[in-house]
């Protein structure tokens, strides 16, 4: 796993970034299956997680699986 991964810290804005990242990190996890609870502690997991975890909402969640199931099946 690339060090340049990690090298950017992540916000809940940045939710292309931190599907890159939560690729890197979870590369065998099927994304249909996590939910939103899950996914929230995946992301506030990743190393270079760096935003306050009370500012998520439903929506940014969404957005970011969305964009992970695309990635993962274009």
């Amino acid at each position: 796993m690339s060090a340049n991964l990690f090298a950017n810290r992540l916000y809940w804005e940045s939710t292309f970034e931190i599907v890159l990242s939560l690729m890197a990190a979870y590369p065998s996890t099927n994304v249909e299956s996590v939910g939103e609870e899950e996914l929230f502690n995946m992301v506030i997991s990743l190393p270079n997680f760096a935003d306050d975890p009370d500012l998520v909402n439903e929506g940014i969640l969404k957005d970011i699986l969305r964009e992970w199931y695309e990635e993962v099946n274009p």
